[in-house]
């Protein structure tokens, strides 16, 4: 079973309270794997004919956080560049080669922070001897303890299309237990964690089980590789599906409904 599967599993299966306690400031590699994803969409360029993304990602972690990956790293790695090579496949992106992702410790990083920099290489200089570069972005999740942020990266700026297409497409709304949810520009991740923005609370349902978010002037949902998988409309989904408002989006034993408001 694959390295992220069996880590969901085990958070699935986990008594949530006592999990949560152990794993509350730790970097998990299913929010790795989401991060990474999100990056790709975020740093892609056209050419004439092609959507290209970068296929170099270098990981930043704390010392701590690297030393609980240290067991199984190879196999993690290789884990998260087959999940990033399938995601640009599923997405329709260009890759000059297959994703390369590395993890290095930075001393600034707080236990749960993580960074993330990225880049396009020629294959030709793949392997790539060291880079020093900072991250492009700085995550906590879960959010580091209390107290001032040891280390905060350059912020960067939302593409504007991004704000534009919740606007032309009309701004999302999820109906779920009889209650509204206005989803913003950003979009959303629906799943049983309390990070979450729609939280459900079934065991059946991943801790970050799919993902709404605005694409051009549609809203698209996305599988997040979870373990029970996601339905739109009864009809489990193999890949990002546009909705249509009325749609009804299947987690666990919970249905949620789509719609703009």
């Amino acid at each position: 079973m694959p390295v992220l599967r069996t880590l969901e599993s085990k958070i699935a299966n986990a008594v949530e309270g006592t999990f949560s306690r152990v794993f509350k400031s730790e970097v998990r590699p299913v929010e790795i794997a989401r991060k990474l994803a999100r990056e790709m969409e975020e740093h892609q360029y056209s050419s004439l004919s092609r959507i290209y993304v970068p296929n170099e990602y270098r990981v930043y972690l704390s010392a701590r956080d690297r030393d609980r990956f240290l067991s199984y790293e190879d196999a993690l790695l290789g884990e998260l560049g087959a999940y990033l090579l399938e995601h640009a496949r599923r997405e329709g992106f260009s890759l000059l080669s297959t994703p390369v992702i590395e993890f290095e410790t930075d001393a600034r990083l707080g236990l749960g922070q993580f960074g993330i920099a990225t880049r396009v290489v020629d294959p030709a200089e793949l392997p790539a001897a060291p880079v020093q570069h900072e991250p492009e972005r700085l995550y906590a999740e879960p959010a580091a303890a209390p107290g001032p942020a040891r280390w905060v990266a350059e912020p960067q700026r939302e593409e504007p299309q991004r704000e534009e297409a919740g606007r032309r497409g009309g701004r999302a709304v999820l109906l779920y237990e009889g209650r509204e949810h206005l989803i913003g520009a950003h979009g959303a991740v629906i799943g049983r964690s309390r990070e979450c923005d729609i939280v459900v609370d079934d065991a059946n349902v991943s801790r970050r089980h799919a993902e709404l978010r605005p694409r051009g002037s549609a809203w698209v949902l996305t599988d997040l590789g979870s373990t029970n998988g996601t339905r739109l409309d009864g009809r489990r989904i193999e890949r990002s599906e546009v909705l249509e408002p009325g749609d009804e989006i299947g987690v666990g034993g919970s249905v949620i409904t789509f719609d703009l408001e």
